[in-house]
């Protein structure tokens, strides 16, 4: 058992099952956000699709991880920062949906402009994605037209 995971699963008062730890594990692991699809094709039959789903309820309601959507509207998910907590999440940064590899990046030194609401209107959340192609698919393209010269 990863002590550092275990000791997330604590800190939120979540009890310490392999379906929350794996869950958790590969979110790690990542530089992208994952959508649910996705962790169940890398998950297999260990976690059946409720129990993934309720996981990743849970982790967002407590403030362990936040969701955006793609381009193609599905929820994509991606650890919180340690400021955030089942009151407040911390989380607003720019993110950024590539459009070739479709992967979405947390750019998280990049902060959300500070918005002025018209009077009455109380944000709860707050969503910036930007569009375009990362770095990596950048390099690819760059470095496919240097070999065909």
């Amino acid at each position: 058992m990863d002590n550092e995971l275990a000791e997330l699963l604590g800190k939120y008062k979540l009890s310490k099952t392999e379906p929350r730890l794996k869950v958790l594990s590969i979110l790690r692991s990542r530089e992208s956000a994952i959508s649910q699809p996705e962790l169940e094709n890398l998950i297999g039959g260990e976690i059946d699709r409720v129990t993934l789903y309720r996981t990743l309820t849970k982790f967002d309601e407590k403030g362990i991880i936040h969701k955006v959507l793609d381009l193609n509207g599905t929820a994509n998910y991606a650890l919180c920062s340690s400021s955030c907590s089942e009151d407040t999440h911390n989380d607003e940064h720019v993110h950024f949906n590539c459009t070739t590899c479709l992967n979405m990046y947390c750019l998280e030194a990049l902060q959300i402009p500070h918005l002025v609401m018209p009077v009455n209107y109380v944000p709860h959340n707050v969503n910036f994605i930007v569009y375009g192609v990362c770095e990596k698919c950048t390099l690819k393209v760059n470095e496919y037209i240097k070999n065909k010269k």
